[in-house]
């Protein structure tokens, strides 16, 4: 078993950025030494129980893995974290601040250099041409936003684009699927842009995960397949991976010990890091073979953690 490789995780990194309410803090999780050229993935937590997880202090069982395979790990605290509950009662909050999640995100790509340059024994270390984007529950609708997908503004009606150029591949984890009349549950109203989103524009090459015991009846009857629409619903290329007995916590991805993962199970969590890892670093270097690896050690496995289907072509199934 080879030696552990030690990470450095910084925060706060503060951003002020002007008409946001509060300033944007970041986390950062980067290997302690080694080479430049990291890529970038940006992570958008949830919206979970917890106080705290629900921000850039949650996720740390991802963020560890990832920067011990080789990633630049940044971590945004979105309005929508119960850790600025302060602000849940004003303009934005009855969607959860959609919008304004996705655009933390450019934020944070705009003032990259800043970032870096905060961060000790990080400056020039990482490769700001190759930069994902993955998040988890809410987080992974921010992301498919990025990544392409598009919402209807429930305040006015217009539909909207956050693509991200900047952004080459997205890992989607627990993300919600399609709305329209599907969308049956208690927390429907809650969050109206579900209703609207278009997976059809979202091009940016992505790895949808989705647990084959994640049934969120709040917001639909539809079982765990609504959890794999990202994948079906968008043009290629695409990938998913289902996750065998995962429920929403995917084994416990938002955290350590977390009360609320019904399904802890570390090493399901380990393979998850693991695989998406292969996945984005497949995505965004060209000629490197990680994720074709990953995913013939997977379907070697005699009792393997799950199973991936990819697709290629310009529209989804």
């Amino acid at each position: 078993m080879s030696a552990p490789t030690p990470v450095l995780s910084y925060s706060p990194v503060v951003l002020p950025v002007p008409g946001r309410p509060v300033d944007l803090q970041v986390r950062v999780t980067v290997p302690a030494t080694g080479a430049a050229g990291l890529p970038v993935i940006l992570f958008s937590h949830g919206h979970g129980p917890s106080n705290h997880l629900s921000s850039l202090n949650g996720y740390a069982p991802l963020a560890h893995a990832w920067a011990a395979q080789g990633f630049a790990v940044v971590q945004p605290t979105h309005l929508s974290s119960r850790t600025l509950s302060h602000l849940h009662s004003g303009p934005g909050s009855g969607s959860l601040f959609w919008r304004s999640r996705a655009e933390d995100m450019t934020h944070v790509l705009d003032r990259l250099d800043v970032v870096e340059a905060a961060v000790p024994g990080l400056a020039g270390r990482i490769d700001h041409g190759k930069v994902a984007v993955a998040g988890h529950s809410l987080g992974g609708h921010t992301a498919s936003l990025l990544l392409g997908a598009r919402a209807t503004d429930p305040d006015d009606g217009r539909v909207v684009s956050l693509l991200e150029p900047r952004i080459k591949a997205g890992v989607l984890l627990a993300a919600p699927g399609r709305g329209g009349d599907v969308l049956t549950g208690p927390m429907t109203e809650a969050v109206p842009v579900f209703r609207s989103i278009d997976f059809s524009t979202m091009t940016t090459p992505a790895l949808v995960v989705a647990g084959d015991e994640d049934d969120s009846r709040h917001f639909t009857d539809l079982g765990p397949d609504w959890h794999a629409d990202p994948y079906h619903l968008a043009p290629g290329p695409k990938s998913l991976l289902t996750v065998f007995g995962a429920g929403h916590g995917l084994g416990g991805i938002a955290g350590y010990d977390a009360a609320e993962t019904t399904d802890e199970d570390p090493a399901r969590v380990a393979a998850v890091a693991r695989l998406a890892a292969a996945y984005l670093r497949g995505a965004l270097v060209p000629g490197d073979g990680a994720w074709k690896t990953a995913c013939d050690e997977l379907a070697a496995e005699a009792e393997p953690v799950g199973r991936v289907a990819s697709k290629q072509g310009e529209r989804g199934e």
